[in-house]
């Protein structure tokens, strides 16, 4: 029941946050330009500010667990190229939405705070973040590049296109510079500190409200099937297929938790948002994000029951 409140306790805010953005757009205070432009400003300041914030912070002289941080790596590569495959199988406008949607996890977030909820203080959380998080951002931006809607042939027009886009995009800037001051361990002062807490902690609750007031119920429930898809691969799917890998690896306690958060946590609002302000319709991205924050709660608790049971953690 503990694990249970817990878990609640870290979704169902995110959820609540949607529909304070669908309230918001009933009541006419957002409307759909509103929501347009708060999108846009999330995607080019906060969140790659919130992203320089978790890796800057990250002290990459504590992986020194090399086949942890290897296996985060390998199993999140794994988990975008089988997304990849099975998004063939979709509607073609919706594979860059469906593929990000189904890999991408509130890792960074939640796995830190479950795993010093149920450990203490532990150096797993930030070697988890090293091996997926980067990884998780990058390829998001090549695939929502190349799976564009509208996008009929790749040549070498599309090809620089696409590759200036990725070079340019907000959030690889954040990301690259956040690697490169943490690897250089250069000290954050407490003022420039500060001021990059309070922008960055708008970034997930903009999003979120932004997202609900984005959301339409007509076009949801014709993205339904993809995104129920979408949401058991990502609450289920993955942690079946790579639990059990994990567990004959030898990995015990906090390592397991931290890959069970890596691996089935809710879709991570960062998935509407860059969606949305990349040339995509945003709707897929909703979805998921909506029904993997509202069964992840009940999902990760059942995980972790199943490896409590059976005195894996």
């Amino acid at each position: 029941m503990g694990n249970l409140i817990f878990s609640l306790n870290a979704t169902l805010p995110v959820f609540l946050l949607m529909v304070i953005g669908m309230i918001l757009k009933k009541l006419k205070v957002i409307d759909e330009s509103f929501a347009k432009a708060m999108n846009r400003f999330v995607f080019t300041f906060p969140l790659p500010i919130l992203l320089f914030k978790d890796l800057s912070t990250v002290d990459f002289r504590v992986a020194r667990d090399f086949k942890f941080v290897l296996f985060c790596f390998i199993v999140t590569i794994f988990s975008i190229v089988l997304a990849i495959i099975i998004s063939y199988f979709m509607d073609k406008e919706s594979q860059g939405e469906f593929i990000q949607s189904s890999y991408r996890s509130s890792a960074a977030l939640l796995g830190v705070a479950l795993i010093n909820n149920i450990y203490g203080q532990s150096v797993v959380g930030p070697l988890m973040i090293i091996g997926s998080v980067p990884l998780y951002n990058i390829i998001a931006v090549i695939v929502l590049s190349f799976f564009k809607p509208g996008t009929k042939t790749i040549d070498k027009t599309l090809l620089i296109k696409t590759l200036k886009g990725i070079i340019t995009n907000p959030i690889i800037i954040g990301i690259i510079v956040g690697l490169l001051w943490s690897w250089l361990q250069i000290p954050i002062p407490v003022i420039m500190e500060k001021t990059i807490n309070s922008i960055s902690s708008t970034a997930s609750p903009l999003g979120l409200i932004a997202m609900g007031a984005s959301f339409n119920m007509e076009d949801a429930v014709g993205q339904i099937k993809p995104a129920m898809i979408a949401s058991f691969m990502k609450l289920f799917g993955f942690v079946m297929l790579f639990l059990p890998v994990a567990i004959l690896l030898g990995f015990v306690k906090e390592q397991l938790v931290a890959i069970l958060i890596m691996l089935g946590s809710a879709s991570t609002v960062t998935c509407f948002v860059m969606a949305k302000n990349m040339g995509h319709k945003g709707i897929l991205s909703a979805n998921v994000v909506m029904i993997t924050t509202l069964l992840s709660g009940f999902s990760i608790t059942f995980w972790l029951f199943f490896l409590k049971t059976f005195q894996y953690i």
